[in-house]
């Protein structure tokens, strides 16, 4: 199959397509809501849930890790069912179950103790042999003793963790499906941008819920007010997703042709809906739908993308962005006031990418951030070394030049790559594979990030500075990733991916 060169919806039709756009990224503001708001309440969960036990260091720390980041868990299994959810109901019947479990989860996990925190101990089975698990591999976690509270609390975490990995691949997957190719990128990065603004959001809302009591108030309210405010956007964003209609795409997977074409017809001329509709259906027939119908190097690149955005370290800065800036030497209402800043930083990088990523491609984004990261993270790491808790402005630099770097690459472009690179007839699986994975190593970076930065033995030998110099490494490793494995995918229809991958097994097959 040729590669297509279909052209941009009608300037008519422009005004539908940014709001359908809109609407489905605010998953991603869902994403970084949550992101951020769990750095508002790191140390009232620590102080609740974990000191009472009376563990010793290593099982403290680890445990903390895991309330702290078990979300994380959920991410993963929903990233994992992710491609099930968007056959059977949809993409946008998917992204209705994440915003409704999302609105649970929030209000849930803010009063555990109450009735509705109860349901988290729907998911005791499952936690507990995650616990098992991990002590097998020394983790060091209380042996099924979390108490009632802390298992309705991570329960709910995890319920909305599902959410949150469902709308990470269903947002995007919905964008790219209705968007042409030569505004694909630009419009896929909607989902960052919505990342990025739930997590400047909510730092402005838990910097104005820290100040509305001392220390004490926050322990026993504030916190509880932080993740009970994320109920706010998910049940918004249920709401309008009554009003959006399921992708073309996703239609005639389904058998829905006429449909298919009634939505086309809306999002550009008939001419163009024509064409389109003809290339999916020919996408759609051209394979069997195996997962490896087009080799296995597409879905490696897939996963080794998502963990890389991982393991440059960003969610261990956004998770833990108030314990950062307080080992740098801000204390209070400073360190809140430190983590405002980053993502305003967020903000406008993320537009940058936005200007640019239709214009200069995705492996140039892609490069230059690892580099700008490998820089910024080897010497905050140096900072935090040679300084300790007296680093101050430095670091601040350091961070605000790192998340920077993040927010014009890896934070829109992999999510721009991983919801077009795919071909039609194995995207639902392929994507639902690489975002579980992403989220898999998202919940390993943020669980070992607080046993790194709060160990007495690491924090006696580098002054907090050892996990950034991991970071740093692999944001080095990612360019040189990037730089040989990915392939180039702007201005390509995402029918054309089916070109782009068989001629990669032809070239493979020619070397051998």
């Amino acid at each position: 199959m040729s590669q297509s060169t279909t052209p941009a919806p009608a300037a008519t039709h422009t005004g539908l397509l940014i709001t359908l756009t809109i609407i489905a990224a605010l998953g991603g503001l869902l994403f970084g809501y949550d992101t951020a708001v769990i750095s508002g309440a790191t140390d009232s969960i620590k102080q609740n849930f974990v000191a009472p036990l009376g563990l010793h260091e290593s099982a403290r720390i680890s445990l903390e890790g895991w309330t702290i980041s078990c979300a994380l868990f959920g991410c993963f299994i929903g990233g994992g069912i992710g491609g099930l959810v968007a056959h059977w109901l949809g993409r946008r019947g998917g992204l209705m179950v994440a915003g409704a479990l999302f609105f649970l989860s929030s209000l849930g996990s803010a009063w555990p103790e109450a009735s509705i925190g109860h349901l988290g101990s729907l998911l005791t089975p499952l936690i507990n042999v995650f616990v098992w698990v991990f002590n097998l591999f020394g983790a060091e976690l209380p042996h099924y003793g979390f108490g009632e509270v802390l298992t309705n609390f991570t329960g709910h975490r995890i319920f909305g963790g599902i959410g949150i990995g469902l709308a990470s691949m269903l947002a995007p997957m919905y964008i790219a499906e209705i968007a042409p190719p030569s505004r694909r990128g630009s419009l896929v990065t909607y989902q960052q941008i919505a990342i990025v603004s739930g997590i400047s959001l909510v730092y402005f809302v838990n910097a104005g819920i820290a100040t509305l009591g001392d220390e004490s108030w926050l322990h026993d309210k504030g916190w509880r007010y932080m993740l009970a405010s994320c109920a706010i956007p998910a049940g918004l964003f249920v709401l309008l997703l009554m009003f959006v209609p399921e992708t073309p795409r996703g239609l005639m997977l389904k058998g829905k042709n006429a449909k298919a074409n009634e939505v086309l017809n809306k999002l550009a001329t008939p001419e163009e809906a024509k064409v389109v509709l003809a290339e999916i259906d020919a996408s759609l027939k051209e394979t069997s739908g195996k997962l490896l119908s087009y080799g296995g190097s597409v879905i490696i690149i897939g996963i080794l993308l998502s963990a890389f955005q991982q393991l440059v370290g960003i969610n261990a800065v956004l998770y833990y962005g108030k314990q950062m800036f307080t080992n740098m030497g801000f204390v209070g209402n400073a360190a809140f006031a430190q983590t405002v800043i980053i993502g305003i930083v967020l903000v406008v990088f993320t537009l940058v990418a936005t200007a640019t990523v239709d214009k200069w491609g995705r492996k140039p984004l892609l490069i230059l951030g690892s580099l700008v990261m490998t820089v910024s993270m080897t010497a905050l790491g140096f900072l935090f070394y040679a300084y300790g808790t007296s680093v101050g402005a430095p670091a601040v630099v350091a961070v605000c030049i790192y998340i920077a770097g993040f927010s014009l690459s890896w934070g829109p472009v992999v999510w721009v790559l991983l919801a077009e690179m795919f071909p039609n007839s194995i995207r639902n699986k392929a994507m639902a594979i690489a975002v579980a994975a992403q989220w898999l190593m998202n919940l390993i970076v943020s669980w070992t990030f607080n046993i790194m930065d709060s160990h007495s033995g690491l924090t006696a030998s580098f002054n907090h500075g050892f996990a950034y110099w991991v970071y740093g490494g692999f944001s080095l490793l990612s360019a040189l990733f990037v730089w040989k494995f990915v392939p180039e995918t702007k201005g390509k229809t995402l029918e054309a991916m089916h070109d782009l991958w068989h001629k990669g097994q032809a070239k493979s097959a020619a070397k051998t």
